[in-house]
């Protein structure tokens, strides 16, 4: 049921590792958390949750490792080098991590469904809003989406085309109108450590473009960690046979 591959990445210059679950089903990308890797997701039984989607069939799972994430947990680098890098991680997705999944798949135009929790809610949203003609929906959880206090406040091209939060609201054209049929949820709970306000900010700016999203609050009762997590993935990928 689980295979890997790994693959040196010049984009990113290192090793990379793919993690699939499942054998049929529609594709689903979790990103890991921070600087989590591609089997993380098994490691805190999020695999397990799902188990009863992925054993009946009804999505197939991949992980790759969260890169860009690490980066900013661990500040390898310069400022300048993180958002470099989280532009290349994106790149490194669109263009080695979707073909990859297609050939799986053994379907060259299927679409992916991104998620994610965290940090891994920021990349499932990046990578809808930057490729929305690979990504049919984005599942985030507990996200944080502006990531500048990771990067000292810096500045600098390779960011702007990375943060939906900056560069959606001067979004217009066709690029636009392929997103305003995509769907986003972001989810959030209430407890510890969390921020739901990051949700409202970010569907603020989604909604303020036409782009349909589902704020989902949880209660106080739901903390920033993988328990909450496990409990709301099952639930809104539970849901991909009754959305258009």
């Amino acid at each position: 049921m689980k295979e890997t591959s790994r693959w040196h990445s010049q984009r990113l210059g290192r090793e990379v590792t793919l993690a699939r679950w499942g054998s049929f089903g529609v594709p689903v990308l979790i990103f890991p958390t921070a600087g989590g890797d591609a089997e993380e997701i098994e490691r805190f039984h999020i695999i397990s949750a799902l188990g009863d989607l992925i054993g009946a069939g009804r999505i197939k799972v991949y992980s790759c490792d969260s890169v860009a994430g690490h980066a900013m947990v661990t500040q390898e680098g310069s400022p300048r080098h993180r958002m470099w890098m989280l532009n290349q991680f994106q790149e490194y997705v669109r263009h080695e991590v979707v073909p990859a999944i297609r050939m799986d798949c053994r379907s060259e135009g299927i679409e992916i469904v991104s998620a994610g929790a965290s940090i891994g809610a920021f990349n499932a949203l990046a990578v809808l809003c930057r490729y929305p003609d690979v990504f049919s929906r984005a599942i985030c959880l507990s996200g944080t989406y502006d990531l500048q206090r990771f990067l000292e406040n810096a500045w600098s091209d390779d960011f702007y085309v990375a943060s939906p939060l900056h560069y959606l609201p001067n979004l217009e054209g066709p690029h636009l109108e392929a997103l305003r049929k995509r769907l986003v949820i972001l989810a959030s709970g209430q407890g510890r450590a969390e921020d739901i306000g990051e949700s409202w900010r970010a569907a603020q700016i989604l909604g303020s473009k036409g782009i349909p999203n589902r704020v989902m609050p949880w209660g106080e009762e739901w903390p920033h960690d993988w328990p909450t997590w496990r409990k709301m993935l099952p639930i809104y990928l539970g849901e991909l046979d009754s959305q258009a």
